[in-house]
């Protein structure tokens, strides 16, 4: 007990100095991206902006777009509330919410400091799905007063998506909101990462011809991202008991005291029946595929040569992975996955939540199912051919204008077949 008790109070204290050098890197590599980003948004005065889809040239134009000509639109709406979808914006329009708890890798920064992040969330939706997005920031994070506000300002919205809200939170926050709305509600830094890393990892399986059901399993981080992951493999058919999960204080077991929650609880009975104590040294031995969603150089060359062949290395903690793409590869790892846009397989959650929420908005969808976050990943694994998947090509590009609409197309079916999907509002307009 006195070794393992050692070994994670070194943890805590290897994640604190590795954040901290992380930092200074990032810094001074990054430098010229900060100011160009400051100097933009002073220039501009932020990113976002809204924009009328009519031009107001005659009193006639006032008339029909506002009164006397909106009361009609307004009537209708009054004896069918989801006629809002026919007639307003509301079908395509899309809340990024936040409370500041968890903003990037920069932490507890607060709503006003957000505020870019999620303007900027709200730029890919437009830009890479035409769906008009706008930032929600809520000056509480009491979870009561963040389910409150979100329900508050639903009517004006076609879907939820909520961003950078801490573990283990936005786990209560998003179960809640999903059941007492009727509209869309996804927590993106769970299921956005669970679709993108999951359609990776098909890609990658046909590369080393292993089965998802008989991988042995690491995942590093047990936050947000992590039990997302976990939760999304499992569902696909992977075996739990295969599964190790790690966080600053070691190895997740059932028993296990220091750093719990009632969601680590709940997994901890799911895995490791072994109860594996220790660090990522003992878990990573004879691994098929490591998942990293921490932080920076927590796994070591030596601890990608105990994996098994052919292993896979999905380390994704930004802007210094838990082991450097190079590094896992000069260690004898297959197919190696990244955060980073300057190594291949990046794995970056705008190749999800666009087409994600544009298939759900195409069928007003009253939420979203299970089947339409697997039909999203397998749609985005199949973007990447026969013929282009290679071991640095196993998930496509952030910018490949295919991944939308094929994304949309699969969720849009699936969000029908799970009966997710709204009726036809036509008849009744």
């Amino acid at each position: 007990m006195r070794s393992i008790i050692g070994s994670e109070r070194d943890m805590d204290k290897n994640f604190e100095e590795n954040l901290e050098q992380d930092s200074k890197e990032e810094n001074d590599a990054h430098a010229s991206l900060y100011q160009e980003s400051l100097a933009m948004r002073k220039r501009l005065g932020g990113v976002l902006e809204v924009a009328s889809k009519i031009r107001l040239r005659t009193i006639h134009d006032l008339s029909v777009a506002y009164t006397p000509g909106v009361a009609e639109p307004c009537r209708k709406i009054s004896a069918n509330s989801d006629l809002a979808y026919f007639y307003t914006l509301k079908k395509n329009t899309v809340a990024v919410v936040t409370d500041g708890s968890a903003v990037l890798g920069l932490g507890n920064i607060g709503p006003y400091a957000a505020l870019p992040v999620m303007e900027g969330k709200a730029i890919i939706f437009k830009e890479f799905a035409c769906i008009d997005a706008f930032p929600i920031c809520l000056d509480t994070q009491d979870i009561e007063e963040v389910i409150k506000a979100v329900k508050y300002i639903a009517p004006s919205f076609g879907g939820i998506n909520l961003e950078d809200i801490s573990a283990p939170r936005c786990f209560e926050i998003e179960a809640r909101l999903r059941e007492e709305l009727d509209l869309p509600v996804i927590h993106d830094d769970q299921h956005g990462t669970a679709i993108v890393v999951f359609a990776g990892l098909l890609n990658s399986l046909k590369i080393v011809n292993k089965e998802l059901s008989k991988l042995k399993i690491v995942i590093s981080g047990i936050g947000a991202a992590g039990v997302a992951i976990f939760r999304f493999l499992v569902r696909a058919g992977a075996d739990p008991a295969k599964i190790l999960l790690s966080d600053s204080r070691g190895l997740l077991y059932e028993g296990r005291e220091e750093g719990m929650n009632p969601v680590k609880e709940e997994i901890s009975r799911l895995t490791n029946p072994e109860k594996l104590k220790g660090g990522l040294k003992n878990a990573l031995s004879d691994a098929d595929l490591f998942i990293g969603v921490s932080v920076g150089r927590i796994v070591t060359e030596d601890m990608v040569r105990s994996m098994a062949k052919d292993a896979i290395v999905m380390a994704m903690a930004n802007p210094i992975p838990e082991i450097m793409p190079d590094a896992a590869k000069r260690a004898g790892a297959r197919i190696v996955a990244t955060g980073r846009s300057d190594f291949p397989n990046q794995l970056n959650n705008c190749l999800s939540f666009p087409g994600l929420f544009k298939g759900a908005l195409s069928t007003c969808a009253r939420k979203i199912t299970p089947e339409m976050e697997m039909a999203a990943a397998y749609a985005l694994a199949e973007v990447v051919t026969i013929n282009e998947l290679s071991e640095d090509h196993v998930i496509p590009d952030p910018l490949d204008k295919h991944v939308v609409l094929a994304v949309a197309k699969a969720v849009a079916g699936a969000s029908v077949e799970s009966c997710a999907a709204r009726n036809s509002l036509e008849n009744s307009a």
